[in-house]
């Protein structure tokens, strides 16, 4: 028996052997098939069903080919695992952003840690540390800052933790000015960081340093005052605020706080606003909000016209149960964190104007 398990641990050793992988979204996987799209012909279609991003099993062998169960098999066999090794897998993904080389990032609020699906090196890591000796608590915005660390605000522990490349946390920001911290945005022209304070009911402004210059706003329902502001976007020189008890985004000047207008107003219907929380902008300067309360993903234009939504309560590809933030990547790629679905849904803006123009 002893020569059997030896014979079967050498053969296992062999499978160990590394093999290249790839980060794979599941597209072709997609019960509803391929070419799933919005809108629904004969109209054109905008957006492209582009996959799901779940855990360790979105990388796969460049092959397309995993030998993962017969390896977990043989580990079982030869006795080196005791017990059934849980999957690497997202829980309750809140928020994230892509970099330049594709390096995926989210954050997740139940596993406590930033999940970083690193397509370059074709593997998942998640990083739990948001200061050298405190683990993450509630994970929620990021923003890649000017100096190229990233900025993980963390609702609980009531900072911004500050982690490097590697993941390993730098000086935090905010400690003892921050009441609850949920959304981040970054200006990388000046290295400003703007923060969602939620409780707080404004936006607070920290240069480079880590130093707060500025307080923008405060509680109440007038143009550039918030009731609990959750996430936050920054593009071209414009700060969009998820302001969301108030159930409006916001877009500020982000150089002198002025409010400038707002999108997005209370009611039933799809393109209503009741519990906005995600907000991005992609390269045509469409707007992009997560609408929770009703699931849906709404799409406006830069000045705040709505074009069209998509999503509604459910499981399938391209549904959604309590959505939370949403980004977008250099290739025009929406990605929404389907909180409650524990993954990550991913889109293809087709381009031309998603009303519709050309």
């Amino acid at each position: 028996m002893r020569a059997f398990a030896a014979a079967l641990a050498v053969l296992l050793g062999a499978c160990a052997t590394p093999e290249p992988r790839r980060l794979h979204f599941g597209v072709d996987e997609a019960p509803e098939g391929k070419g799933l799209v919005w809108p629904q012909p004969p109209e054109v279609p905008r957006y492209l069903y582009a996959g799901a991003l779940t855990g360790e099993a979105n990388f796969v062998a460049a092959n397309g080919k995993s030998d993962g169960r017969a390896k977990s098999f043989l580990r079982w066999l030869v006795g080196l695992d005791g017990a059934a090794q849980r999957p690497v897998v997202l829980q309750r993904p809140a928020t994230g952003l892509v970099d330049a080389a594709g390096r995926i990032y989210v954050t997740d609020s139940s596993r406590q840690g930033v999940y970083v699906f690193d397509a370059p090196a074709g593997e998942l890591t998640v990083w739990e540390y948001a200061e050298p000796n405190r683990r993450f608590v509630a994970p929620s915005g990021i923003a890649r800052l000017a100096d190229g660390t990233l900025a993980v605000a963390d609702a609980e522990l009531g900072v911004v933790a500050r982690l490097d490349a590697k993941g390993t946390p730098l000086a935090s920001i905010g400690r003892g000015l921050l009441k609850r911290p949920t959304g981040v945005a970054a200006d990388a022209a000046t290295g400003h960081l703007f923060v969602a304070d939620t409780y707080a009911h404004d936006i607070k402004v920290f240069d480079a340093a880590g130093r707060l210059l500025a307080t923008l706003g405060g509680r109440g329902e007038a143009p550039g005052e918030f009731n609990y502001p959750t996430y936050l976007t920054y593009a071209a020189g414009e700060l969009y605020v998820a302001d969301t008890m108030n159930s409006r985004v916001q877009v500020l000047d982000a150089a002198t706080g002025a409010p400038l207008r707002a999108l997005g107003t209370r009611g039933l219907f799809v393109g209503n606003l009741v519990r906005p929380k995600g907000v991005a902008v992609d390269s045509e300067r469409n707007v992009y909000v997560v609408e929770s309360y009703y699931d849906h993903l709404l799409v406006y234009d830069r000045t705040g016209r709505f074009l069209m939504g998509f999503g509604g309560v459910g499981q399938g590809s391209g549904k959604f149960y309590l959505p939370a933030g949403v980004w977008v990547d250099e290739r025009n790629r929406v990605f929404v964190a389907d909180m409650f679905n524990g993954r990550v849904m991913v889109f293809q803006f087709l381009g031309g104007g998603a009303d519709g123009e050309p």
